[in-house]
């Protein structure tokens, strides 16, 4: 079984981020949510805090090993202070970690180092799609092989940074499986749309891109001619958007109640309601049961088990629910205040409402 004690390694990088995640995306969030972006320099220093590079074996320009567990706690900590930031810090690892899950010995080797080894670089994914019945395991989005190549055709929407994208990766049905396409970002009938406007995430820059025969090599194809397993990235993505899910409610919990004890209505601390005060204790249960399942999904995924990509699924469908009720109960608990932007939690509620639909857009 699993031990709920981090390592040395493992704290000090969840330190680093906290560290991080306070002092400049939470500090930043909101005027990063109203402008659209985060700067380049408060990306770079997320960069440098090393976690991806730290994901990657030495033989592929990083300096360390993969562990989902490591990555869940990361990407925890991260979200604690800003969603939006969490996802543009680790945007390349949508490139990154599919190539070392499914990604051939020649693709890791030629593809990784430049990611891995340089400042922060929009590398980037595309799996969602916009329709309403979207199915990541049922792309609609096509790709087959004509003389020598493939040819891509389909529309992808939530793509981050695909406007200065230098590489992506496309997730189409080939015959009746996903597979993920190397795609360089200047390849013929690639057209990337206008910047998407959104509730939440705003600080996010996703674009809509239509792909008509956009013919890519057949050495781009993730994993090389035999192909790759589509569904540890997808248990990847679930267990990362989870992780994600966990640290924004954390944050909306811990800032309602440090809210409630400090705030008096005729003279009565509001923590005193005995509403508010279930409505904490089950926020609070509901983020550690989530939390839990997450990390035992991370550890399935490290270990092999057979039934892990139940468990990422099952922790990424509980997160949705759970992100969105401790972020509207954090606004129901600031009364009027919450719905004041002075206030973070009406943000947490608007990038809470996002774990449902941001699929693919985190993988640790």
């Amino acid at each position: 079984m699993f031990s709920f004690e981090p390592t040395e390694e493992q704290r000090m990088l969840v330190e680093s981020i906290s560290r991080y995640a306070l002092s400049d995306l939470r500090a930043k969030a909101h005027d990063a949510d109203e402008e659209n972006q985060f700067s380049k320099p408060l990306i770079e220093k997320g960069w440098e805090l090393g976690f991806l590079q730290a994901s990657i074996p030495e033989a592929y320009g990083g300096f360390g090993e993969r562990s989902v567990v490591t990555g869940a706690l990361a990407a925890e900590a991260m979200a604690w202070g800003d969603l939006a930031g969490a996802l543009t810090v680790m945007a390349p690892s949508l490139f990154a970690m599919p190539l070392l899950i499914g990604g051939s010995e020649e693709q890791k080797k030629e593809y990784l180092p430049p990611v891995i080894e340089a400042e922060w670089s929009p590398y980037t994914a595309a799996m969602i799609e916009p329709f309403y019945d979207f199915d990541p395991n049922e792309p609609r989005c096509t790709a087959a092989e004509v003389d020598g190549y493939y040819i891509l055709d389909g529309v992808k929407t939530f793509v981050p940074f695909a406007a200065d994208a230098l590489a992506m990766i496309v997730y189409a049905r080939l015959g009746e499986v996903p597979q993920g396409f190397i795609v360089p970002a200047s390849t013929p009938g690639l057209t990337i749309g206008e910047q998407e406007k959104l509730l939440g995430v705003r600080a996010l820059p996703v674009y809509k891109l239509n792909l008509k025969g956009v013919r890519v090599p057949l050495a781009n194809r993730l994993g090389g001619s035999q192909g790759h397993d589509f569904a540890p990235i997808l248990a990847a993505s679930r267990v990362a958007l989870a992780a994600m899910a966990v640290g924004l409610s954390r944050a909306a919990l811990e800032y309602a109640c440090a809210y409630a004890k400090d705030r008096d209505v005729f003279g009565v601390k509001v923590a005193q309601k005995q509403a508010i005060a279930f409505m904490i204790a089950e926020m609070a249960t509901e983020i550690e049961a989530i939390r839990l399942l997450t990390w035992e999904a991370a550890w399935m995924l490290d270990n092999g088990k057979g039934d892990a990509i139940r468990h990422a699924y099952l922790a990424h469908s509980g997160a949705m629910d759970m992100a969105m009720m401790v972020t509207d109960r954090a606004v129901q608990i600031l009364g009027g205040h919450g719905y004041i932007r002075e206030h973070p939690v009406e943000l947490w509620m608007r990038n809470g409402r996002g774990i449902s639909t941001l699929t693919g857009l985190a993988i640790v």
